[in-house]
């Protein structure tokens, strides 16, 4: 029998007759060499990041995993700076176009849970091309709504790409240490946000004016989706061919060859979900990822009714919200990361706190803007906060619970989703301003949650504990572990 035990391009080497349960250590690599730094004690994940490299396996897959989510994004708010003409041609009124906004992140809820754990079964990138594939199906499709319910339903499955986020969280988790997990996560999220507000200004303010160019103003928003949806489509199919699901190969590969464990996805969520800290950060994420959401959804129209601009016009000032994502999440994380150098984790959770407790007064100030342009400069400021705490939270979530990062990025993750259901509940039920101020005080209440975290060898804000290296699962072992021994960890490979 012939093992491929590490292998670059066409190049092979070759070992011959080596049975499956041998006990003598071997390390299987796809690639003979990496083109970043990389740590052997952490499954030689990159310990820096080269954003103009496409290399693989490392920054190919953060280039993979950010555009993907990208694409995620542009499907699930295709629809969003066109509500107002929806709601025309259907003749439906705000509260049935909020039911639609709340359908289109509730899917996505359920998703995020099922997700996770799955990308500790199965990796992120064949789950992740699956996703986009399939949701862009009812993107395409959103041209044949006629009515309330038909409009809700459409959008609660194109919502499921929506899930994206964690795949793609989990692929860069899964390709860089924890030290850069900050910037590497933070960067790849923000560059897919930006899917936001690039689908704000692409659908909005270029597409839908050159359909109308041709049709009538019904038939160019029924149509328009189809663009969107042919990328994220086309996409989906790509990153399966071109990508890879960790540094040293794929996972079905690591397990054939009998030097991967099978991770139980049952088990992996049990375990994270009986943590109290992945629900301190589970409400977090709502109050960061929520609130974006919840923009994404609804600025385009509070724009075309507290200011009376044109479709394009507030579509294009809404843009501004997500385009922020270029560089204001990356910069949270990149922050953490920096906070962390100094102080560790106690140093992460102090920025998290920051970027809430100031996230909450933009909010309060943002609903009390005077006029168009004040209102355009808190939206800055507010943007680049809210989005700076996302990154800052999924710079924590890798020390959660290093043995199930998946299911961890699945539960925080759907706190997001979650978030935007309440909030827009609270935008369908009220008053455009009490909204605002049930949202922002909430998420003044949101930042003082971080002084309960307590990470265990890291401590939190109120303590520190002396920070030890937990290689438990993280280290590929010398010798293969007894039947009795549990496994913690997807990368403890069994050489």
């Amino acid at each position: 029998m012939k093992y491929v035990l590490e292998r670059k391009g066409e190049e092979e080497i070759q070992v011959d007759g080596l049975e499956q349960d041998n006990k003598e250590r071997y390390d299987f690599k796809k690639f003979l060499s990496y083109d970043l730094r990389t740590n052997p004690e952490q499954n030689d994940r990159a310990t820096e990041l080269k954003l103009l490299s496409f290399r693989r396996p490392h920054m190919r897959a953060f280039h993979c995993s950010w555009w993907s989510f990208f694409n995620a994004f542009f499907i699930w708010f295709a629809i969003a700076p066109l509500l107002v003409e929806v709601r025309k041609s259907l003749d439906i009124d705000a509260k049935d176009i909020w039911t639609s906004n709340i359908c289109s992140v509730t899917g996505t809820i359920f998703m995020r849970f099922l997700l996770g754990p799955l990308c500790d079964k199965y990796g992120a990138r064949i789950l992740m091309g699956c996703i986009l594939m399939s949701t862009s199906i009812p993107c395409a499709l959103i041209g044949l709504v006629n009515s309330t319910t038909s409009l809700a339903v459409t959008r609660l499955f194109i919502g499921f790409g929506g899930s994206a986020f964690v795949m793609c969280q989990y692929w860069t988790t899964s390709m860089f240490t924890k030290e850069v997990a900050g910037s590497a996560n933070a960067i790849a999220g923000g560059w897919g946000n930006l899917g936001g507000g690039a689908t704000q200004i692409l659908v909005g303010s270029v597409l839908f004016p050159l359909f109308k160019m041709f049709m009538s103003a019904d038939m160019a928003w029924r149509t328009v989706s189809i663009v969107p949806a042919c990328m994220a489509f086309s996409t989906g199919f790509m990153i399966l061919r071109i990508s890879d699901d960790c540094p040293r190969g794929n996972f079905q590969e690591l397990k054939r060859h009998g030097i991967m464990n099978h991770v139980s996805a049952s088990a992996s969520f049990h375990e994270v979900a009986m943590n109290f800290n992945t629900w301190l950060f589970f409400l977090q994420y709502a109050c960061c990822f929520g609130v974006e959401l919840t923009m994404n959804n609804s600025a385009a129209t509070y724009f075309h009714e507290e200011f009376n601009l044109r479709t394009e016009k507030a579509a294009a000032i809404t843009s501004i919200f997500g385009l922020m994502n270029i560089f204001a999440r990356g910069l949270g994380g990149f922050i953490s990361d920096k906070f962390n150098a100094k102080m560790g984790l106690r140093g992460r959770l102090i920025w998290q706190t920051t970027c809430l407790s100031v996230e909450a007064s933009m909010i309060l100030c943002f609903a009390r803007a005077p006029n168009l342009g004040v209102s355009i400069l808190i939206l800055v400021f507010f943007s680049i906060f809210v989005q700076a705490a996302e990154g800052s939270t999924f710079g924590i979530v890798p020390y959660v619970n290093p043995a199930c990062t998946g299911s961890v990025s699945g539960i925080v993750g759907a706190g997001g989703s979650a978030g935007a259901v309440c909030f827009g509940i609270c935008f369908r039920q009220f008053e455009t301003k009490r909204a605002f101020d049930i949202m922002g005080f909430t998420v003044l209440g949101s930042a003082i949650l971080s002084f309960l975290v307590s990470i265990r060898h890291h401590g939190g804000i109120l303590f520190v504990e002396q920070c030890q290296e937990d290689v438990e699962g993280q280290q590929i072992h010398s010798t293969t572990p007894s039947r009795t021994e549990k496994s913690t960890h997807p990368w403890l490979y069994r050489l």
